[in-house]
């Protein structure tokens, strides 16, 4: 973990979310179990400037939760752009639409409440942007689906590689770690890639397809 100080230092040298985001992370920590699931001000500034940049036409999400990180990547999507997102929690739909449907873009994003390895097969579009951000012990199994569906030279972002730090622990890691470091692993071996680990928050791994 970053120092605290740091940390803050970061925080206020990062531009501030507008107020639907203010609104969306303060319902999130007064009314979830956890709140530290939500991608918060400074990574979900970096999303939306990788989706900016990238100026992707279709984006598939992989773990909506609250639907912070939603909101900041479909900033980025072209005027007939589409963003996919898929939440395997039916009680976080409420919150979700709720605030997708105060946005710019709600028409183009497509919520999916349902079990990822099962719906991403059933969509049709390839994709240019995917971020991976759900259960950890089926991160290989998302990357596999996921990376059949992106351009060449599309990307995918993985969050919480680095796992508060327990990615380094290699004496009898928790099935979740162990999962973090197995996926850190397959993508790095996997020569269809390449790849930049990144420290924003707890860890983010940016992958392009050659």
């Amino acid at each position: 973990m970053l120092n605290p100080e740091l940390d803050r230092y970061i925080d206020n040298h990062t531009s501030d979310e507008n107020e639907l985001l203010y609104d969306l992370d303060r319902e999130t920590n007064l009314k979830t179990t956890m709140p530290r699931m939500l991608s918060g001000k400074v990574q979900g500034k970096f999303l939306e400037m990788i989706s900016r940049m990238i100026n992707p036409n279709r984006i598939l999400e992989i773990g909506t939760f609250t639907g912070y990180s939603t909101i900041c990547l479909a900033a980025g999507l072209k005027p007939s752009g589409k963003l996919y997102t898929i939440e395997s929690n039916p009680e976080m739909e409420s919150v979700i639409t709720k605030y997708i449907s105060h946005t710019n873009f709600n028409k183009k994003i497509e919520l999916i409440i349902g079990d990822a390895l099962i719906e991403i097969p059933k969509i049709v579009d390839l994709f240019d942007l995917v971020f991976i951000d759900a259960n950890k012990e089926q991160y290989i199994q998302y990357y596999k689906l996921a990376k059949k569906k992106l351009i060449s030279g599309g990307y995918i972002i993985a969050d919480n590689v680095i796992w508060s730090e327990k990615v380094l622990n290699t004496v009898n890691p928790d099935r979740e770690t162990l999962a973090i470091q197995s996926f850190n692993d397959y993508v790095k071996s996997d020569k269809e890639v390449e790849q930049v680990m990144l420290s924003v928050r707890d860890g983010l791994l940016l992958i392009r397809k050659l």
